[in-house]
């Protein structure tokens, strides 16, 4: 295959990487919307922040998936691999998982009362509203404490499973970085 071999580069094609990137995070997302919608827990400040890199990864791996499937060596049979692009988003992916490590390890911090958490955690009354203003947004706003382990398996809690998923795929990202990079070489020797 011309242009630096998806099949010779890597042991797995990128659109199989990304997909899995973009399976982990659905899941994880998923799962939490089966929690909250299925089961009536509602997330605290910080639950819903640890959602935040979980849908960055799901665009960071749509567009790599797109990306690795627009290299169809029967239709474009001369078109590069852009190793550089799925380079680029590996290390897009460590970035943005190790940002949910750091969300989750403080949530957890928070849960097992290490440290205080933020002032949305700890339910901190607004300043500067009527009483009534004060009133109607106390009756709007679900109360979910941060440091009120709502739910846990093995005596984790949800925030320990998404720091521990969040390592496990910031640890993947590094794998598929040094894959695509080395690929990424080899296609750059293979071409001079």
């Amino acid at each position: 295959m011309p242009n630096g071999s998806v099949s010779a580069s890597t042991t797995l094609p990128p659109a199989t990487i990304f997909m899995g990137f973009l399976l982990a995070s659905g899941g994880a997302i998923a799962a939490v919307f089966v929690f909250q919608f299925g089961f009536g827990l509602q997330p605290c400040i910080l639950c819903v922040w640890q959602r935040l890199p979980h849908a960055i990864a799901i665009l960071l791996s749509g567009f790599g998936i797109g990306q690795a499937r627009s290299i169809d060596p029967i239709r474009h049979p001369f078109r590069a691999v852009p190793w550089k692009t799925f380079t680029v988003l590996a290390i897009l992916l460590i970035v943005d998982h190790l940002a949910n490590v750091g969300i989750a390890a403080f949530h957890v911090g928070v849960e097992q009362h290490w440290w205080a958490g933020t002032e949305a955690c700890t339910g901190g009354a607004p300043t500067g509203l009527t009483a009534d203003q004060l009133s109607a947004q106390l009756l709007q706003t679900p109360v979910a404490r941060c440091d009120q382990i709502a739910w846990s398996l093995f005596g984790i809690s949800m925030a320990g499973y998404n720091f521990l998923l969040s390592l496990a795929l910031a640890a993947a990202g590094l794998w598929a970085f040094l894959c695509f990079n080395t690929a990424r070489k080899r296609a750059l020797h293979a071409t001079a």
